[in-house]
């Protein structure tokens, strides 16, 4: 897709859902429901209030992401070969379907209530959407490839490096953009209660004292983060995945 049409998109999409909310916000006429204007007007003022819990929460997900991606992807690419993954695939379809997110309150219990619970329960529930990405996408590669490198002599680095690795990165590039939207929604249960730091703990704070305007500004703060990392994820295709 060319590049400026992309951006009218993304302006035009904008514009939409800014109208849909100012007509919604003129047929409700309720104090839940402020108007676009009133809303970016707070959103301005509640800035250096924001930004704070902005930072705590975009240092919880990204550290969580970079974890995730770390771990699932080797694992997920030697899976490629069938005697590791006949190790591997049992955990998979034993510990994937479990709602990680349940786990909370004892991970808490054996982590503590600081930061090194919240960020291991989203790299985990990561992990495990990356992993099962990465190791379909390995396993698909033909074996033709494979072969074909092995036959000028290359070694098993070379062939992660020069085949593996290639024809599996677009699909794992989805699982991060798939990930982005989990890893917000996951980091706004675990900031929802025992913290007093991040946009979760913000936006449920201005909603029990009923302070609508500072809710809809943590949302849109929560909403820019998710939407500033998926671009992080498209310029990385565009740069690695050229011939996506």
């Amino acid at each position: 897709m060319n590049y400026d049409f992309r951006v009218k998109a993304y302006f035009m999409a904008f514009f939409i859902l800014i109208l849909i909310w100012f007509v919604a916000s003129s047929l409700f006429t309720s104090p839940a429901l402020p108007s676009p204007q009133i809303v970016l007007k707070s959103f301005i003022y509640s800035i250096p209030d924001i930004l704070p819990h902005l930072a705590v929460s975009a240092y919880r997900v990204l550290y969580s992401i970079i974890i995730a991606l770390a771990t699932a992807i080797p694992l997920g690419l030697i899976s490629y070969r069938d005697r590791i993954d006949s190790i591997i695939s049992p955990f998979i379809y034993l510990l994937y379907p479990i709602p990680h997110i349940v786990l909370l309150p004892l991970i808490i219990l054996l982590l503590g209530i600081g930061d090194a619970s919240r960020i291991f329960l989203i790299s985990m529930i990561l992990f495990f959407q990356i992993l099962v990405t990465a190791r379909d996408a390995a396993r698909n590669v033909s074996d033709y490839y494979i072969l074909s490198l092995r036959s000028l002599g290359a070694g098993e680095w070379d062939v992660y490096r020069h085949v593996i690795f290639p024809a599996s990165l677009p699909k794992i590039l989805t699982a991060m953009r798939i990930s982005i939207g989990t890893a917000i929604a996951v980091l706004f249960f675990a900031e929802s209660f025992a913290t007093n730091q991040g946009l979760g703990y913000f936006i449920l704070d201005s909603w029990s004292r009923a302070d609508y305007n500072s809710l809809y500004s943590g949302i849109i703060t929560m909403a820019l983060l998710g939407f500033s990392l998926y671009l992080v994820v498209e310029i990385l295709e565009r740069k690695f995945c050229r011939w996506v």
